[in-house]
């Protein structure tokens, strides 16, 4: 174990237990819902055309599940972070998720942000895994678009 990530281990289990930050608000347009129904091969009508979604409980197009929750990584940068950057860090990857929940969908045009906070950390050698729980809003709703526990694993040199 490096002493690397031993004081990010400890500075992270520090976060356990605090109150969720949020981030900016990004809008979901049309074009980028298009554009990962290309990429996805997901052409389901009620994520690509206006006028038969809006026949739907829907009322309009909505996002993909799986679009909003692949928006986590540019979401989470812009939530506020109280540790400084850590030393010694090799990379940081995407471990997985625990529980991925989809609760409200995504009208198309909708603003959503990010709010996280930590709910665990584990040290695994020379690397510390960091579990967030995120919440996706949507702006102007009750419920949220999804609730995710996100594990991050962090390396270090």
């Amino acid at each position: 174990m490096s002493e690397n990530a031993e004081n990010a281990f400890q500075a992270i289990k520090s976060q356990i237990g605090r109150d969720a930050k949020q981030g900016d608000w990004f809008e979901v347009d049309q074009e980028r819902v298009n554009a990962f129904a290309d990429a996805t091969l997901d052409h389901q009508f009620i994520h690509i055309d206006p006028e038969r979604a809006a026949q739907t409980p829907f009322g309009g197009p909505i996002a993909h599940g799986f679009l909003t929750l692949s928006l986590l990584v540019h979401l989470v940068q812009s939530v506020p972070n109280d540790v400084p950057p850590f030393d010694g860090v090799l990379m940081g990857v995407n471990y997985g998720m625990n529980k991925v929940r989809f609760i409200n969908p995504v009208p198309v045009g909708s603003n959503i942000r990010a709010s996280s906070r930590v709910i665990d950390a584990t040290l695994k050698g020379n690397a510390v895994d960091q579990i967030n729980e995120v919440t996706v809003e949507i702006e102007g709703q009750e419920k949220p678009a999804l609730v995710a526990e996100w594990i991050s694993r962090i390396v270090f040199a």
